[in-house]
């Protein structure tokens, strides 16, 4: 049964009218995976040469002693780029499958994603390199494995339960994030219990089964999710909720292009999934905590935080024009609607985003003004160049969006951010990374800057003729949009 399943998958996936799209999409996919399989595979050798060379200390005390911080991580990047599998149920309410197989057949894609199983290339490394070159106990090695593998799925399953509950994750991501600098101010060392609590795993007989029990429990909490909520007429269901108007006076001054800017301005306050997008904008604003340390002196890198600092609204909003439109689209091209005013709104709400980043990023002065002046170098080739080169991605994007949908999961819509979308946003920081990188070297720090902020100028100059060529990029695609739409 579940081979006709794959196989059914597999047909619709030949069969879809953006099959040519979509195979550029597994392409990226791919070579993203074969990327971060690359770096999985690597960083157990880096983590126990390093502990062992350089600490002179156990890689399992080591590891264990930051793994808390890591769990908050992959539980946070899990539940706003993990994409849940989901099931198409309408086509088989007349075949002979019954629901609790196709449950089953929705666990077990779950169960391979690979942000489950890409774990095992850091950990089965790790375990040999701890066998076969510092002698560990085989036996404990492979309790510590098992039990840090059932944390992953822990998380996994705690992903589902957790759908649509933003302020959860972060609140707990929040919370890790002071312990953090508790932890760098050395007031409150939570690595301590976290050492104590991983390094049980290893150290104690039995001890790995209590994440393996857990992780069990959750995944039957999960079950039991997807079950109740695995039925055609819940993604149906509408909540009555009073209805108000809201116009902000001084947009209306600006015509049309106000107008769609007030539309979009609602739909961030209003609709869960624009809420979403809005929450995970912020988040980029500490990205550079993860990266950045001291003496990081690679501009390549620098800028290629900088730009994920100051773009993150650009990347969650303008990648996703006009789908964040989908439920009327269809009304909007049959309407009189200045498609070039349309967009040239998107573009503004963007340009507002980067510009308020800029502004907020302005705290890692604390850390450096040197990384500071990286990240505003960022910010103006995204206010000039990427603002463009993101809102005409979106003309390819042609995945429909619920906006009332809270739920990432079971019945389709919901968050749709993923790796896709990042894989996508590569191409635009291949040119700026190239050319901060170039200038700085020759020339020092703010000739870099210059170059950046000059390109970023030329585009604010020539916009009206960059935004000709995005309209008729967006007039071709067009009827492809709309039959997407229409099918979703």
């Amino acid at each position: 049964m579940y081979s006709r399943l794959i196989q059914f998958e597999f047909k619709n996936f030949i069969r879809n009218p953006q099959f040519g799209a979509n195979l550029g999409m597994k392409i990226l996919m791919f070579f993203g995976m074969a990327y971060f399989s690359f770096a999985f595979a690597a960083m157990p050798f880096l983590l126990y040469f390093f502990a062992t060379d350089q600490l002179h200390t156990d890689p399992i005390l080591l590891f264990s002693k930051y793994f808390i911080y890591y769990w908050a991580f992959d539980l946070l990047i899990r539940y706003f780029m993990q994409q849940m599998p989901t099931q198409n149920i309408k086509p088989f309410l007349t075949l002979g499958i019954t629901k609790k197989k196709l449950v089953n057949y929705t666990i077990l894609k779950i169960l391979f994603n690979f942000f489950n199983w890409g774990n095992l290339l850091f950990l089965l490394p790790f375990a040999g390199l701890l066998i076969f070159d510092g002698g560990y106990s085989i036996i404990h090695v492979l309790m510590f494995t098992i039990g840090i593998f059932a944390v992953f799925y822990f998380n996994n399953f705690l992903n589902i339960l957790l759908n649509g509950k933003d302020i959860i994750v972060i609140s707990v991501f929040g919370l890790m994030a002071i312990f953090g600098g508790l932890e760098y101010f050395k007031i409150i060392e939570l690595s301590k219990y976290s050492q104590i609590i991983f390094y049980s795993f290893y150290e104690y007989i039995g001890a790995f089964l209590i994440p393996v029990i857990l992780a069990i429990a959750v995944a039957y909490l999960a079950y039991q999710e997807i079950y109740k909520n695995f039925y055609l007429d819940k993604g149906l269901e509408l909540k009555v909720a009073e209805g108000k108007t809201e116009n902000i006076a001084f947009l209306n001054k600006y015509g049309v292009m106000g107008t769609f800017i007030n539309n979009d301005i609602r739909l961030l306050k209003r609709s869960k999934a624009a809420k979403s997008a809005l929450t995970m904008s912020i988040f980029f604003l500490f990205y550079g905590l993860l990266t950045f340390t001291k003496g990081y002196e690679n501009s390549f890198m620098q800028l290629f935080t900088g730009i994920f600092i100051t773009g993150g609204f650009m990347l969650m909003f303008g990648q996703r024009v006009p789908s964040w439109d989908s439920s009327y689209y269809p009304l909007m091209m049959t309407s009189n609607v200045p498609y070039k005013e349309y967009l040239k709104g998107k573009w503004s709400l963007i340009v507002i985003g980067i510009f308020i980043s800029i502004i907020l990023s302005s705290a890692y002065l604390l850390v450096s003004w040197e990384f500071y002046l990286t990240v505003l170098a960022a910010g103006l080739y995204n206010l000039g160049v990427n603002s463009y080169i993101t809102l005409l991605a979106g003309a390819f994007n042609k995945k429909p969006i619920d906006l009332n949908s809270k739920s990432k999961s079971f019945g389709g819509g919901g968050n749709n951010f993923n790796m896709k979308i990042m894989l996508l946003m590569l191409p635009q920081m291949i040119l700026p990374m190239g050319v901060f990188a170039v200038a700085k070297y020759f020339f020092g720090i703010y000739p870099a800057v210059g170059s950046l902020a000059i390109l970023g100028i030329i585009g604010f100059l020539i916009r009206d003729k960059i935004f000709d060529i995005i309209v008729k990029v967006y007039k071709t695609q067009k009827y492809s949009t709309l039959e997407s739409f229409k099918k979703a």
